[in-house]
């Protein structure tokens, strides 16, 4: 049986649904992701853009969505693949390990490397 993975943002408004397991978990220690998550980093999966749906209407800015009405940063939706912020899960995320980090040049010097992670100086694409 697939699993099924939701989520959405804080008001409720956005609501989604990831099937099966990711192609790829990460860090990304980049600039642009600090900025949207406010924090040091983004938690993130990967799944391929046919295993997404959503419910709601939610806004997008520079290719990252986000509920218009409480501001929760949810997901980057491409052609062939959608990027989830793993907080956004319902249920903890524990499960999903990173195995890769990518912008370590950026990372901060107080959090450690991610046993088994690759490491990307730059973006792991």
């Amino acid at each position: 049986m697939e699993r099924i993975y939701e989520g959405g943002c804080a008001c409720g408004s956005v609501r989604y649904r990831v099937s099966g397991e990711p192609l790829a978990v990460g860090l990304c220690h980049c600039a642009d992701c600090r900025k949207e998550t406010g924090s040091a980093f983004l938690y993130y999966a990967d799944w391929p853009r046919s295993a997404f749906s959503v419910e709601g209407d939610y806004a997008t800015y520079d290719g990252r969505s986000f509920c218009p009405n409480c501001g929760t940063r949810l997901f980057h939706l491409g052609a062939e693949g959608a990027e989830i912020a793993l907080g956004s899960l319902d249920a903890a995320p524990s499960r999903f390990v990173p195995e890769r980090e990518g912008w370590i040049k950026r990372r901060e010097p107080w959090l450690t490397t991610i046993p088994g992670a690759g490491q990307f100086h730059e973006d792991p694409f």
